[in-house]
């Protein structure tokens, strides 16, 4: 029998289990498949690897093709820090306008449109665009490192930047970014007072999940334990401070799916199919 293929997101969000499992754990039997979150989902559903972290609309989406494995996911409760919606102008004037969207995740998109349209009322235009287009665009959806990097910049640049700032800024040059910054857990919290489940493990049905299982979960627990010396790995390629790096991993995300997060799943699932968007 040939190595498990297990999908990779190489997003700081899961260093404290994929840089744990790698370290620590006996990884011979895996075969690391690299990729953002939407093409792992769409090689999961294919059948081109065994498991992986899935975007947590895909299994509402595919239930039949998957078994989640237990305990395991990547969720807030609060701030995400890394799934935010960048605007120009409050979030209750952009209806009626365009949306950048991002193709790297197919839950957060999903959140967004009910965030927008149930939540706030809006009715907004999706669209598709890439990334260096994105950012110049009056209101964009960003995830993973490239929010947290963007949120960084944004950060440094406050309201404006001045001519001589846009020639230096990479990788965009936008005169007037868009500045005011949405965390698309934080308003999931307000509006249902519960956590948001952004990704699970999925595995295909012929997988010995419960193995699989019981070595992310170790990996995760362990990983918990160090994480500023993950912080220090990570912070370097984030191009933010370690400090910014330990906080986001720390003190946004929570690791495990309890009671409680399967609750804000159940909700997610349910507003998802009333928006038509499963």
């Amino acid at each position: 029998m040939g190595k498990l293929k297990v999908g990779r997101i190489n997003y700081a969000n899961l260093y404290p289990i994929y840089h744990t499992l790698e370290k620590e754990f006996d990884c011979s039997s895996y075969e690391f498949v690299d990729g953002v979150p939407s093409k792992l989902n769409a090689m999961l559903r294919a059948g081109a690897i065994d498991l992986s972290p899935s975007s947590s609309v895909e299994y509402l989406r595919n239930p039949e093709l998957y078994n989640i494995l237990d305990g395991v996911s990547i969720s807030s409760r609060g701030p995400v820090g890394s799934v935010l919606l960048f605007t120009r102008r409050p979030i209750e004037a952009i209806s009626g306008n365009m949306v950048m969207l991002t193709d790297q995740s197919d839950t957060a998109v999903a959140l967004l449109d009910i965030i927008l349209r149930r939540f706030y009322g809006i009715d907004y235009t999706p669209e598709a665009s890439e990334a260096p287009e994105r950012e110049c665009k009056n209101n964009f959806l960003m995830i993973g490192d490239d929010a947290l990097k963007h949120y960084a910049r944004v950060s440094r640049l406050h309201t404006t930047v001045t001519e001589a700032d846009a020639a230096d800024a990479e990788p965009v040059q936008c005169m007037e970014p868009a500045t005011l910054v949405h965390d698309l857990g934080e308003i999931w919290f307000q509006k249902t007072g519960l956590p948001f489940v952004f990704a699970l493990w999925a595995a295909r049905p012929h997988v010995q999940a419960k193995r699989i299982d019981r070595a992310l979960a170790a990996a995760r627990d362990e990983g918990l334990t160090r994480l500023p010396e993950i912080a220090r790995l990570a912070s370097p390629e984030l191009g933010i401070p370690e400090a910014e790096c330990l906080s986001y991993l720390r003190d946004n995300l929570e690791f495990h799916r309890g009671p409680r997060q399967q609750e804000g799943l159940e909700r997610f699932y349910r507003l998802a199919k009333c928006h038509g968007l499963a």
